[in-house]
């Protein structure tokens, strides 16, 4: 879609006044509608692109569903107007039968920013989800040399930020055979953090892949409790970010038994949990 970025004529200036008048890029933000079974259930902002991984992984966030096959299809379709002209901001979701329709109250009742992923939950009680996978019990390990080089190549990737420096990025790293580097399997981008991971938790719900076991999940900012939840519902055992984590998902990390990583920056790391899972080169 060309909606992704698009052209912004601007005013550089200095301490002295404008120097120049250059094009920008700024990166796309539009609300997303979903529906479940024609029932509008939540607003989210997002770049538009990937919106299908992106409502997949929500879904999964959220605890809705854990394999692929529970979502039975998504369109565009139910966002005709009168018109007859598509409304790719409104995307319709049918879950197969037998798979629970969420309870009323979970409902997003405001829409989520994108700078939050728990923003309109309706109770303190909705903003935790209980984990389908352990992933306290997988024994992987990585190595620190590899770790730490994970930030430069997922930012080799950040074709979008490269154009507009407005967004955030999720890479999904799982282990390689011969302890080679692991493989970057997947990237996504958006203005949202929390959305860049639910991009690339749907991606690994749509290719059969949950739970990534091995894995760690390599985001361009900070490790909020939103992340760290995120990575536990995909069943991947280490978070890392090149920025702080908070007090929240650190606890949770802890509790959960999964490997939260700060301040990767390419030649040290902070471990805050689980740190028995990062080995020496």
């Amino acid at each position: 879609m060309g909606r992704v970025a698009r052209r912004w004529r601007v005013q550089r200036m200095t301490a002295r006044g404008v120097v120049g008048a250059p094009e920008d890029q700024l990166a796309g933000e539009e609300p997303l509608e979903v529906r479940l079974h024609g029932t509008p259930f939540t607003v989210t902002m997002r770049t538009p692109g990937d919106d299908f991984d992106l409502i997949a992984g929500f879904l999964v966030s959220e605890g809705l569903v854990r394999d692929g096959e529970q979502i039975a299809r998504m369109d565009y379709r139910s966002g005709i107007g009168a018109t007859g002209e598509r409304d790719y901001n409104v995307v319709d979701v049918r879950l197969a039968p037998g798979t629970p329709l969420p309870d009323p109250s979970a409902q997003r009742n405001v829409y989520t920013s994108s700078s939050c992923g728990v923003c309109g939950t309706a109770s303190i009680e909705a903003v935790r989800t209980v984990p389908p996978y352990d992933v306290g019990a997988d024994r992987c390990t990585v190595r620190l040399d590899h770790l730490l080089a994970l930030p430069d190549r997922l930012r080799d990737r950040q074709l979008l930020f490269d154009r507009t420096g407005g967004v955030h990025a999720a890479g999904l790293f799982t282990p390689a055979d011969g302890g080679q580097e692991p493989d970057l399997v997947c990237v996504r981008e958006d203005v949202g953090r929390h959305n860049a991971v639910d991009k690339v938790i749907g991606w690994a719900l749509r290719e059969g892949r949950l739970p990534v076991k091995g894995a760690v999940l390599q985001v361009s900012g900070r490790a909020s409790f939103e992340l760290v939840q995120k990575a536990a519902m995909a069943g991947i055992p280490v978070l890392s970010a090149v920025s702080a984590p908070s007090a929240l998902a650190v606890d949770l990390g802890e509790e959960l038994g999964l490997t939260v990583v700060g301040f990767n920056r390419g030649t040290q790391l902070n471990s805050y949990t689980h740190g028995h899972r990062l080995v020496p080169a």
